[in-house]
């Protein structure tokens, strides 16, 4: 009986973490999964394959057992003996199936799984408490990854894509808030569980853009605000523009080129929290009258003047 490397099956070493092993058979299976590859009997047998693979190697204790019957199979081939001959007993964990029955797709039919004989003469024919102990082990269905690029006005308003995932189109929603980087979930709706198992997830990086004019930190949101020289003198309102559309504000009389306002709840919302959101971060930009006329040039020239004789003044 030929002996079969799990490890070469999956593309690992034998010092492999859980971690590793699980990764390795979670890409492998994508690839060669009947559903999407109908009719491919090759890919259905190398998906048969990994699935035998992946249930000892993920399986601590089968994969003990294996590795000890690895250890000891190498000295038997050493000493050039006949593999068919092997003493299979002491390494059996459950008894062999006398009448098994093929399932002709290996896979999705709730019935008995077509095992190699390999694995039967070792493991015996049941992988799952389940059903018998004849079903199936379960296992989660694979995740999906996506990506979609966002407007900072599209995260702070929330907005809908329809992505391509798998060959399959779908029409997502992305809620008010996300971030530069975040990774959404769609949960169930990735590769379809076997045995039981849970279908697998949409995982959706998200980027968002940078914005002319706002930038993010954390949940606020920092802009600087022209506001003209006589209001910020003589004090008024101002017109500033927030991701929620333009605004008018007070301005305090003789506020400072540079000065920094805050408004209260102005900046982006809260992920997953409705009704919170970050402040905005107003930095005043003082802008200075252009094209002045001679008349107004002459009042500057008096106000200087004032200003100049003032100390005198107040001696």
């Amino acid at each position: 009986m030929e002996y079969k490397d799990y490890y070469k099956v999956l593309g690992v070493d034998k010092q492999a973490t859980a971690d590793i092993i699980k990764k390795a058979y979670r890409k492998l299976a994508v690839k060669y999964h009947p559903d999407k590859n109908p009719g491919n009997k090759a890919y259905e047998e190398k998906f048969k394959e990994l699935s035998e693979a992946n249930d000892v190697l993920s399986d601590p204790e089968k994969r003990k057992k294996y590795d000890e019957l690895g250890e000891n199979w190498n000295q038997y081939q050493n000493r050039g003996s006949d593999s068919g001959d092997f003493d299979w007993s002491q390494w059996q964990t459950g008894g062999r199936t006398q009448s098994r029955q093929r399932n002709p797709s290996g896979f999705g039919q709730g019935g008995q799984e077509d095992f190699s004989d390999f694995f039967e003469s070792i493991f015996g024919h049941s992988r799952g408490a389940s059903a018998g102990r004849q079903g199936r082990r379960a296992s989660p269905g694979e995740d999906y990854s996506s990506e979609a690029d966002l407007s900072l006005e599209e995260a702070f308003e929330g907005t809908k894509r329809q992505l391509n995932v798998n060959d399959t189109v779908l029409e997502i929603t992305i809620p008010p808030g996300v971030k530069d980087e975040q990774t959404i979930r769609l949960k169930g709706k990735g590769g379809k569980g076997q045995g039981g198992g849970p279908d697998g997830n949409i995982l959706i990086r998200l980027h968002v853009s940078p914005h002319p004019l706002f930038r993010v930190e954390g949940v606020d949101l920092y802009c600087d605000a022209p506001v003209d020289l006589y209001t910020t003198i003589l004090g008024g309102k101002a017109l500033v523009r927030t991701l929620k559309g333009a605004i008018r504000i007070d301005i305090p009389a003789e506020t400072e080129n540079g000065k920094v306002l805050r408004l209260k709840g102005k900046g982006m919302p809260v992920f997953g929290k409705k009704n919170e959101s970050g402040d905005l971060y107003l930095k005043i930009k003082v802008t200075l009258p252009q094209h002045l006329t001679e008349t107004e040039k002459e009042l500057f020239r008096k106000l200087a003047a004032e200003r100049a004789v003032q100390p005198e003044t107040q001696k």
